[in-house]
């Protein structure tokens, strides 16, 4: 067989250079339901009745988070995307909905939301328009988060589109300001950093004291290329965007696509571990009025979601590759570490991985207590620093676990710092 050559990431110390928006909210990652990735902008109600962006749509999301223990789980946000609204704004310059498809309004479909114990989450845009062509908010910040307030939205996501890029922060920050003037708690999710990648790096000093979260790639597309891709370029990117996370303000990779079309089951497990390790806000983009039972297990899986809320809030990161294996880390609360194996390869079967190859095994010295999590819950009992204990991990699958060390006492050890000193291992070669 082969070496293997593990390159360790530069980010192991993840170091939380900037204060928080200070609005007290999302100190864990945001957890719920949006629209956009199954739904998109479908308006055709006459034709489509069951999918169209209407409030009938997400009064049943809400009635089926509660009945489906969703909710329970800890998805809270019933989230609307684009679309939504009526073409022009009213005589007072307010944003309205679509008469047609929301008749009721959207204070009445934010009481129904808050009628069953979640909350409300809307769609808006910085610039003139949004991306599909309705009503911006540019020259309209205070009016529309006032709107917002007295709607009693919970959560707004602002994108970016028709804005002069040179203009985002700018506005970013007006609307930031604008929802905490209502006095109303409303998380602010942003797509600042997207806009402005295309021209130069974005300040998350200044994003991490405006946003609750932001996006920084591209949008999720229901295909594991694009899952790929998006691992791809936080993995590449990690230096730069992990410092600014923490509790309150989140790097969002995007929504995840569990439960839909393009995605094998492995690879579902994989975007479930993935944005588990890196902190990231769960919003599923799905049709939970018809989803499969293992995908419905997975996304409601308490031990993944016990990983995701960790009250530390440290993100983790891409900590070692080689050989179509790449190693995914994240510190924990109570002295552990949750670990997650990704196997890229696309083709033949299950690989073995000698988990003593992880280069945060370390932390098993003297020993560790190991559960998987991933692909099925398994105690793996007391190992060592030398245990040969080897996982099997299908292509495009993840092996996700956690581990707590141990000392001779069997007390835990003191949180481990990573650094970027190198070391060897018997099996390993670490650069």
């Amino acid at each position: 067989m082969c070496s293997v050559v593990f390159l360790l990431a530069l980010s192991g110390v993840m170091l939380h250079g900037a204060a928080a928006l200070d609005n007290g909210l999302a100190l864990t990652p945001t957890m719920g339901w949006l629209h956009w990735e199954r739904f998109m902008c479908n308006v055709d109600c006459a034709g489509d009745p069951d999918n169209c962006i209407s409030e009938r749509l997400y009064m049943q999301m809400a009635d089926v988070m509660v009945k489906e223990g969703w909710k329970d789980a800890g998805y809270q946000y019933v989230c609307i995307d684009d679309c939504w609204p009526a073409p022009q704004r009213d005589a007072q310059g307010r944003l309205q909905a679509d008469p047609k498809r929301f008749p009721g309004g959207m204070k009445k479909l934010s009481d129904y939301v808050h009628s069953k114990g979640l909350k409300f989450g809307i769609y808006a845009d910085v610039g003139k328009s949004t991306c599909a062509g309705y009503p911006g908010s540019l020259g309209f910040y205070e009016t529309d988060a006032q709107t917002f307030a007295d709607w009693g939205v919970d959560l707004l996501k602002f994108d970016g589109c028709f804005m002069d890029w040179t203009l985002l922060g700018e506005g970013y920050m007006n609307m930031s300001k604008a929802l905490n003037k209502t006095g109303r708690s409303i998380v602010y999710s942003c797509e600042w950093p997207l806009y402005e990648w295309p021209f130069h790096q974005p300040n998350y000093t200044a994003i991490r004291e405006t946003c609750n979260h932001w996006r920084n790639y591209a949008d999720v597309y229901d295909s594991w290329s694009s899952v790929k891709s998006i691992v791809d370029w936080t993995a590449s990117h990690q230096n730069i965007i992990i410092p600014a996370a923490g509790p309150g303000g989140w790097n969002d990779p995007d929504m995840l696509v569990i439960g839909n079309f393009g995605l094998s089951h492995d690879q579902q497990e994989s975007q479930m571990a993935l944005w588990a390790i890196m902190a990231a806000p769960l919003f599923m983009s799905n049709d939970l009025r018809d989803i499969c039972p293992r995908s419905k297990e997975l996304l409601q899986n308490r031990h993944i979601i016990e990983i995701n809320q960790d009250p530390l809030g440290k993100q983790g990161s891409c900590t070692a590759k080689g050989n179509s294996f790449h190693i995914w880390e994240r510190p924990l609360s109570n002295n552990r570490q949750a670990v997650a194996v990704l196997n890229l390869q696309e083709i033949g079967g299950p690989r073995q991985f000698a988990i003593n190859t992880i280069p945060g095994w370390r932390i098993c010295n003297p020993k560790c207590e190991v559960i998987q999590i991933l692909p099925r819950y398994k105690d793996l009992s007391v190992q060592t620093l030398q245990s040969q204990l080897v996982l099997s991990v299908n292509p495009s699958g993840t092996t996700l676990l956690t581990i707590t060390p141990i000392s001779k006492d069997h007390t835990r050890f003191p949180r481990l710092q990573w650094n970027n000193t190198s070391f060897r291992h018997p099996q390993v070669t670490v650069l």
